[in-house]
């Protein structure tokens, strides 16, 4: 009960942040089978060079098997009951090398942007550092930002249940296994720089909205970034197996107004500062 209690507390301040439900919610849904609808520059590249390779890799597998199909129909034996006896062809050598490394080429280039767009990090108007544990996310904000941390456990079916019962979070942003009772929150269009590391095995840390997908490895911080262009609520998991409840650490960044940003900041600054891992640690031994 007294889990139950901080839990609720924590998400009536994330609550009083989001204010009403928000359009824009980047989770997957039934029989989806393209990308999540990108809300990041990176993000929209990725889609973009997702869909072009298709395109290419279409291309591709219909010109082999119309060649296969070709070949088998001209030289069948019954078209072709001398076997020919040519051993090469100096032009088709020359063709089946250039070509592909070509084709290799014009994928390498829109690669090569797309690390440079991951990579290279611009000024950051936010900085947040998470860490993966055995099985939820750590979150902490900076000095400039209050100096505070917070865990982001999943609801279980019960607490989502009364979660949404008591309005304390929308039906349609609490999908199953990715809710959560508390969400990181950011400002929409301002440049989020994420810290991530773990404090007990390799996690993954995942937005597929954000283009974002890096590993949280114990020791080493690695840095990512993204800047949403339009409020909602953005989910992700860890992507890489990490033990029994691997499957039950899901990731939650409601993007909001620089208006409800600061007035969180400021709840949160009451709510969060001192309380550390407690929640997690209750969560953490219950599992």
């Amino acid at each position: 009960m007294r889990f139950l209690s901080t839990t609720f507390a924590a998400m009536t301040v994330a609550g009083l942040a989001a204010g009403p439900a928000l359009a824009e919610i980047g989770a997957p849904t039934p029989w989806q089978i393209d990308l999540q609808n990108p809300v990041t520059e990176v993000a929209r590249y990725i889609v973009w060079f997702h869909d072009w390779l298709n395109v290419i890799i279409f291309i591709i597998s219909i010109f082999v098997l119309a060649l296969l199909i070709y070949v088998a129909w001209r030289f069948s034996e019954k078209r072709n009951p001398v076997a020919s006896k040519t051993t090469h062809n100096a032009l088709l050598e020359v063709a089946w090398t250039v070509i592909p490394v070509l084709i290799l080429v014009v994928i390498a280039i829109p690669s090569f942007r797309l690390l440079k767009l991951q990579l290279e990090i611009p000024q950051a108007d936010v900085t947040v550092k998470v860490t993966g544990k055995q099985w939820y996310w750590s979150y902490e904000y900076p000095q400039d930002a209050g100096a505070f941390g917070f865990d982001s456990i999943m609801l279980d079916e019960t607490q989502r249940a009364e979660a949404i019962r008591t309005n304390k979070i929308a039906a349609a942003e609490a999908p199953k296994l990715l809710a959560v009772d508390n969400e990181a929150v950011v400002p929409v269009g301002k440049v989020v720089r994420v810290q991530v590391t773990a404090a007990d095995v390799i996690h993954k840390f995942s937005v597929p909205s954000f283009g974002v997908k890096i590993d949280a490895i114990p020791g080493r911080l690695n840095e990512t970034w993204f800047k949403a262009d339009r409020e909602g609520i953005y989910y992700g998991q860890c992507s890489f197996i990490c033990g029994q409840n691997h499957a039950y650490m899901p990731i939650a960044f409601r993007v909001v107004s620089a208006e409800r940003y600061a007035a969180w900041l400021t709840e949160s600054k009451q709510k969060f500062a001192g309380a550390g891992d407690a929640a997690g640690k209750v969560a953490a031994s219950a599992r």
